[in-house]
């Protein structure tokens, strides 16, 4: 099982931009140095907590400070950009990362951004969904492309003005061939969209907001998919994000992880079922969908999503995660604001270097 590293990222206010933007650096900078195998950034345009507006240049700054992790969007918001901007960009991207770019994918559901954008009253998922067709056909065609597809309002041509002794009317291709992966953020329990990923080839990546018993409906989706295109559904290509802390002292990885109230974890979640209730989602924190709402409490969403513990506590918490959700192919650490740098620096090593050596250790002696 690889591990790798998702922040969206979510910082309380009053904090400086400046300060915070250095921060989520340093935990990818630090993740590459303990061997991370990816790192999924947000954005957000209009949230003062998520403060990343453009993932893409974020993890520009990051490509000569890494050596060897893959800088992934997490994700590309496609419904508030045109299609040629992510095509051309994420293909630049690509050759200056030296192919370890990761185009993770999404409509983009902050209403805020979208009001903003002057899409609020759009169908953002149809935008979405036209949006990736027309990427991939422009990573796919050569010049001039006259893409014109179905019921998809983005049609890309150079045809009138295409000049190939001069160079013009030629949009770049990706270092990665034939594309770079595409990964997409699975968000819904029993979620459709897995299914068109796995008909696509594109690979799902399960939120850590998630109860276990919803992660557990992707998969039989996402091999539904695969199926249908005619494929065999490899568990190695299904990412699950979890929030976990982990620390050397068992009283202090229960305080830090989840009751002190200076907790970045009490912190994250208390912003996810503000969210979520104001969303009418609150069914993603429920065991089942006709529980009352008001059951709904902070501590429950806590002892639910939170993994913490010492690292022989949270092995065996993963080993139970995966013995319920079944076999994935990398566990997804969510990266949460720093109130404690020495704390969260000292989790994520733990994480792996004693963590992951030791769930793999135990699933080899499964196999």
């Amino acid at each position: 099982m690889r591990l790798g590293y998702f922040s969206m990222p979510l910082h309380p206010l009053g904090r400086t931009w400046a300060e915070t933007l250095d921060e989520d650096r340093k935990a990818v900078i630090l993740a590459d140095e303990l061997g991370f195998h990816d790192a999924f950034i947000g954005e957000h345009l209009t949230d003062q907590h998520e403060n990343i507006t453009n993932s893409l240049l974020f993890l520009a700054t990051l490509i000569h400070e890494t050596r060897q992790i893959r800088l992934a969007t997490g994700t590309t918001n496609l419904s508030q950009q045109h299609p040629v901007l992510v095509a051309a960009n994420s293909a630049m991207f690509d050759h200056l990362s030296g192919g370890r770019f990761i185009l993770g994918i999404s409509p983009g559901a902050l209403t805020s951004d979208a009001e903003a954008l002057g899409i609020l009253k759009e169908d953002r998922n149809k935008i979405f969904a036209e949006a990736i067709d027309v990427i991939l056909k422009i990573w796919e065609l050569d010049p001039p492309y006259a893409i014109d597809l179905p019921d998809n309002r983005f049609k890309v041509t150079t045809e009138s003005t295409i000049d190939l002794d001069f160079g013009v009317g030629i949009l770049p291709k990706p270092l990665q061939q034939p594309r770079p992966e595409v990964v997409g953020t699975v968000v819904a329990p029993f979620s459709k969209g897995v299914i068109a990923m796995g008909q696509r080839d594109f690979h799902p990546l399960s939120a850590n907001f998630l109860l276990p018993q919803w992660v557990a409906t992707h998969w039989p989706n996402y091999a539904q998919g695969k199926e249908a295109a005619g494929a065999v559904a490899d568990p190695a290509d299904w990412r699950v994000a979890r929030t976990v802390f982990v620390a050397d002292d068992p009283g202090v990885a229960e305080a830090y992880g989840r009751d002190d109230e200076n907790s970045p974890y009490r912190f994250y979640y208390s912003q996810m079922l503000k969210k979520m209730r104001k969303l009418g989602r609150l069914e993603l924190f429920k065991t089942h969908r006709d529980q009352p709402d008001d059951e709904i409490t902070l501590d429950h969403v806590l002892d639910k999503l939170v993994i913490t513990g010492t690292p022989a506590s949270v092995t065996e918490q993963l080993l139970a995660f995966r013995e319920e959700v079944g076999e994935f192919g990398e566990l997804v650490y969510a990266g949460l604001d720093w109130v404690d740098p020495t704390l969260a620096r000292r989790s994520m090593e733990l994480m792996a270097q004693k963590v992951m050596p030791d769930v793999n250790a135990a699933l080899g002696e499964q196999a």
